[in-house]
């Protein structure tokens, strides 16, 4: 290994954590695709977009970006299930797969930025249901509870 492999090294390792993180939150909340399969899918979105930006420099970026693309279409597509009553499920799992993917290639290709801000938002929208749930069952748990207006016995 030679010091012009650390960066791209690097940042193979931020886009496996970034992904992991994501995943993690899917692992809180209880869905098949979690920690693993989102790191995974990172780093393969950084690996394919430093081997694309480090071997083919004058390369047409969108071909790189098509193809992750397009590979997380398939992948995504397998996590999207009809039950037998019609509903439909892993829809939000299979969208931050996808998400997954374009933080690792954000990272990949050495947008640093992108890549966290893409990540950090990913997360809150993932987690924004649970909070929101929690504060209903707070406020329903307050609103049944007792009654400030009656008199205690």
């Amino acid at each position: 290994m030679n010091i012009s492999d650390i960066e791209p090294t690097g940042r193979l390792l931020l886009a496996s954590v970034l992904g992991y993180l994501i995943g993690l939150e899917r692992e809180f909340a209880g869905q098949p695709a979690g920690e693993r399969t989102h790191a995974l899918v990172a780093l393969g979105a950084a690996a394919f977009s430093v081997i694309s930006v480090t071997a083919f420099p004058g390369a047409d970026p969108f071909r790189l970006a098509s193809g992750v693309v397009t590979g997380l279409g398939f992948l995504g597509a397998g996590m999207i299930l009809k039950d037998t009553h019609g509903q439909i499920h892993g829809l939000t799992t299979a969208a931050g797969v996808w998400a997954v993917g374009s933080v690792g290639v954000a990272i990949g290709t050495g947008m640093y930025v992108i890549g966290i801000a893409c990540a950090a938002i990913t997360v809150l929208v993932l987690a924004s249901e649970r909070v929101f749930k929690l504060q209903e069952k707070l406020s329903s748990a307050e609103s049944s509870g007792k009654d400030d207006n009656k008199p205690t016995s």
